[in-house]
């Protein structure tokens, strides 16, 4: 339930690019800001309904994991340590098979739990099993756009089709405007050219936008250079799939071309380095293509690849990455990252009113912590919660206007009952493996 909620004597950290922390008010009237420090009006007929003591707490937006695949939390840590196509091919995908939409539903549920308790608001997931997803989502708060995935080469490419169109139809704009629906063609060299003519005549019936794996390895590349003579980036361009929205998940082998490509397209990137260090997949060109205007933001992949979905700890991995990749520590510096994890990652989305505190956006708010040794001495916030904060120093997590976590409980998730059901699913998952 919404109230009116005043945050008393807090820092804020707005999510506006190089902007300081500042000791001020938060104001949230329903499900918006109304009043953040010195911006922003309150009306004199307001009144708070519930004050919380926002003293010794950094108030700031609610982080946003711009690609994931929420329900693989059951598979975390079942096959470590090798190279992608060979963990797919003969790791996850023949369990993936065998995946119920309960699993699905508990596996997300289990996902949400650790994204709430470490400060992340909104996500972006692509799996199947998206009903069961949806409904997760709506029960537990959270904020989500929720992609079927379709793979065009096999026995379910029709039905990932149809799964799709219902998803659209049942859950676009659901759970109070909470969840947004895209289409989710897995990748290039799982998509077909007349397949993804399929998909973007869905896009175009439904103007929904496209969440796509691109350009992930150089494996991928080559076996795109074989089929097409192009790089993934000028096929999917050629195929018409930048016409619509696109997040572009990955994009660790680009050419100069490539980023023009995407540039020019207005496409998003979601860049996963610590998914992309594990499976040894490479180095995204995150700051060429910061350089190149496109909009960047920051996700986790799954739980099975990474192997955590803390969007704290991916900031500082991101930041660190790139400087020692372009031996300059400037390259990423720490408001960059934070603005990837917010703003940023709210556009790349395309979500209108989400990635900063300020009056009339969306109230998806979280509260850190600040009585850690880590935070001291406290003389520069950003760079402390890029570079040294630890996800056990969130303690509360607001979105839309309602309290979802509060002094690291989670109000909305059963978590005794969630660690039972997921170990239990595992355990029948891997038995006969």
């Amino acid at each position: 339930m919404n109230v009116n909620l005043l945050i008393e004597d807090c820092y804020l950290l707005t999510g506006e690019k190089g902007a300081a922390a500042v000791k001020g008010d938060l104001a949230i009237a329903g499900s918006r800001i109304l009043k953040a420090g010195d911006e922003g009006e309150i009306p004199q007929d307001w009144k708070a309904e519930r004050v919380l003591e926002g003293k010794g707490l950094l108030c700031l937006p609610g982080l946003i994991n711009c690609h994931t695949h929420a329900a693989m939390t059951l598979l975390r840590s079942y096959a470590d340590d090798l190279p992608l196509m060979y963990w797919l091919e003969k790791k996850i995908w023949p369990i993936e098979d065998r995946l119920t939409a309960d699993d699905v539903y508990w596996g997300t549920m289990l996902a949400m739990l650790e994204m709430i308790r470490s400060g992340t608001t909104t996500f972006n997931d692509l799996y199947f099993f998206m009903d069961v997803v949806a409904e997760a989502v709506q029960e537990s708060g959270m904020r989500a756009c929720l992609a079927r995935g379709l793979v065009g080469t096999g026995p379910q490419a029709e039905r990932g089709l149809e799964e799709s169109k219902e998803l659209l139809k049942k859950w676009q704009g659901a759970a109070e405007g909470r969840i947004s629906v895209l289409l989710g063609p897995h990748a290039p060299y799982t998509c077909p050219p007349p397949y993804l003519e399929q998909v973007l005549t869905l896009a175009q019936d439904f103007q929904a936008g496209i969440h796509i794996h691109v350009a992930e390895t150089a494996d991928e590349v080559r076996q795109i250079d074989d089929l097409y003579g192009k790089t993934p980036v000028a096929y999917l361009k050629d195929c018409g799939v930048f016409q619509f929205p696109a997040v572009a998940a990955h994009c660790v082998h680009l050419t100069e071309d490539d980023i023009s490509i995407l540039a020019e397209a207005g496409v998003s990137v979601a860049h996963n380095p610590e998914s992309n260090m594990k499976l040894a997949s490479g180095i995204a060109p995150i700051p060429q293509l910061l350089a190149a205007e496109v909009t960047v933001g920051l996700g986790t992949d799954g739980a099975a690849s990474n192997n955590n979905l803390d969007m704290l700890e991916e900031m500082r991995v991101a930041a660190l990455l790139h400087k020692v990749h372009e031996m300059d520590p400037l390259a990423l510096p720490a408001p960059q990252a934070l603005s990837m994890a917010t703003a940023d990652g709210a556009r790349a989305l395309g979500l209108d009113g989400v990635g900063l505190l300020k009056p009339g956006y969306k109230a998806d708010v979280i509260l850190v912590d600040l009585d850690q040794a880590y935070f001291y001495p406290r003389n520069n916030l950003t760079a402390h919660l890029v570079y040294a904060a630890q996800a056990e120093a969130v303690d509360t997590v607001i979105i839309d206007g309602r309290i979802i976590m509060e002094k690291r409980r989670v109000l909305t998730i059963n978590e005794e009952r969630v660690f039972q059901e997921v170990e239990e699913r595992f355990q029948r998952l891997t038995g006969s493996l």
